[in-house]
């Protein structure tokens, strides 16, 4: 299976409460179609008591199925709480975005989102020198204007 299937297949559940495992999500999710994997990420700081960070996700075998457990599941209540079910995204890249050990500017999505060509580069360039001889008088082209406005005619 690709990972553009396994996405589609993939919902995302959100609002979990900490008593939730992999076979209770499971047990929940089933009724709408085979469920080829269960997911709760674990908290990203060792000293943490929490089982899981809150959320998981269920990869169904047929997208499908997936529809179903949101349309069914989202707004639901498991374990007194009530969760939120959507498709989920795909993980973001480490090195790219806000958050990433590299500069904005030097990320390849950045370079490519606001590169500019050698054509505006030499026109900026043109641009640049045509003022060179000095700022621009803000009072030209005013010369057909009154002191009142405009001459009606």
């Amino acid at each position: 299976m690709s990972d553009a299937s396994r996405l589609k297949a993939t919902v995302y559940v959100g609002g979990l409460d900490n008593a939730v495992t992999t076979h209770t999500l499971h047990a929940a999710f089933v009724p709408f179609g085979e469920i080829v994997d269960v997911n709760l990420p674990k908290p990203e700081l060792p000293s943490s008591t929490d089982p899981h960070r809150g959320f998981g996700y269920v990869e169904f075998e047929h997208a499908t199925d997936a529809k179903e457990a949101i349309d069914n599941m989202d707004q639901s209540e498991l374990y007194g709480r009530v969760i939120k079910v959507a498709a989920a995204k795909p993980q973001k890249d480490q090195t790219e975005g806000l958050g990433s050990k590299t500069a904005v500017w030097e990320q390849e999505g950045w370079l490519a989102k606001h590169a500019v060509s050698e054509e505006d580069r030499a026109g900026a360039e043109r641009g640049r020198e045509g003022s060179a001889d000095g700022p621009m008088d803000p009072m030209q082209g005013l010369e057909g204007l009154d002191e009142a406005g405009p001459k009606l005619a």
